[in-house]
C-alpha cells in the first residue's frame, strides 16, 4: 500500500522561478499587481496592454531592473488575430509560455436597453473569445512539457448579473464554462485551469468616479471597505502555486455573493 501511495502521491510544483507567464491587461492595478509579484517569484513576464502605454513601459522596466527578462507589448483584443500574434512574439522573446493570466477586459455600463450590436462584440472579443484562444495557443505546449497553469479573470457578476450590463455578465458567465471544460481536458496533463472573480477592487479602473464616498458604490459590501490588489494578487499566486487547484472559479467580492 505505501509503495502505491508514492506511486500516486507526486511532490506539487510550488517554485514558480524560471517561469515564464504571459499576463494581459498588466497596465491595469490587479494586472500590475499580480505582475510585481511573478516578477518577485522569478518568473520572467511578457506583459500586454491595450491603453495606458506609458504605465505599461514604466512597469517593464521597473520588472527589468529586477533581473528578470520583461517584454511588453500592445494587443488589441477586438482583434481576432491578436492573440496568436501576442502568444508567437512571447515566445520568440522569452520562450514557451508556462503561465497565461488573461486580466485584460472591458466593462462599459449600459443598461440592457442600451447595448448595441457593436458594443456586445467587442465586449464578448475581449472578455471571453480573446481569453480562449490565449489559451488554446499556449495549452498544446502545456500539455507537452507536463506542466501549465492559466487563470482567467472573471467578475462577480457572472454570478449575479451586476450593474455594468448585460453584454459584460455574459461575457464573464461564458469564461466559467470555458473554465470547466478547458481544466477537465487537460488535468491529467499537470496543466491547471481556474478563475478569479473579484468585486469592487480599489486601484482599478472598475469603479466609480469616487469610490471612497458609499453612496457612489453599487452595491453595499459585508466586509465594509473596497478590495485591494493585492489582496487579488495574494490569491492569485496561490492558485497558480497549487497544482491540485483546478477547474474552479473563486469569488473575491467582500461577501457580496455568499456560494
Amino acid at each position: 500500500m505505501d509503495a502505491l501511495l508514492e506511486d500516486l502521491v507526486t511532490t506539487p510544483v510550488l517554485d514558480l522561478e524560471g517561469r515564464v507567464a504571459l499576463v494581459t491587461g498588466a497596465s491595469g492595478g490587479i494586472g500590475t499587481a499580480l505582475a510585481r509579484r511573478l516578477a518577485g517569484s522569478g518568473v520572467d513576464l511578457a506583459l500586454t496592454y491595450t491603453s495606458h502605454a506609458e504605465d505599461a513601459e514604466r512597469l517593464g522596466e521597473e520588472l527589468s531592473a529586477t533581473g528578470r527578462r520583461v517584454t511588453v507589448m500592445h494587443a488589441d483584443f477586438t482583434e481576432g488575430a491578436a492573440p496568436r500574434a501576442i502568444v508567437r512574439r512571447t515566445e520568440e522573446r522569452l520562450g514557451p509560455v508556462d503561465l497565461l493570466v488573461a486580466a485584460a477586459g472591458m466593462g462599459i455600463q449600459k443598461s440592457w436597453d442600451e447595448v448595441d450590436f457593436d458594443l456586445w462584440e467587442q465586449t464578448m472579443a475581449v472578455n471571453l473569445r480573446s481569453p480562449f484562444f490565449l489559451a488554446q495557443h499556449v495549452l498544446p505546449g502545456m500539455v507537452d512539457r507536463g506542466y501549465g497553469r492559466i487563470l482567467f479573470f472573471s467578475s462577480v457578476a457572472a454570478f449575479t448579473g451586476g450593474v455594468v450590463g448585460p453584454h459584460y455578465a455574459a461575457s464573464k458567465s461564458g469564461l466559467h464554462g470555458m473554465t470547466h471544460f478547458l481544466a477537465s481536458r487537460v488535468a491529467d496533463a499537470g496543466v491547471t485551469v481556474n478563475a478569479i472573480a473579484p468585486a469592487l477592487i480599489g486601484g482599478t479602473r472598475m469603479l466609480p468616479a469616487n469610490p471612497h464616498d458609499p453612496g457612489a458604490l453599487p452595491l453595499p459590501i459585508p466586509v465594509g471597505r473596497l478590495g485591494t490588489t493585492d489582496e487579488v494578487a495574494d490569491l492569485a499566486m496561490a492558485m497558480l502555486r497549487n497544482g491540485y487547484l483546478t477547474s474552479k472559479v473563486i469569488a473575491l467580492d467582500g461577501g457580496l455573493y455568499p456560494y
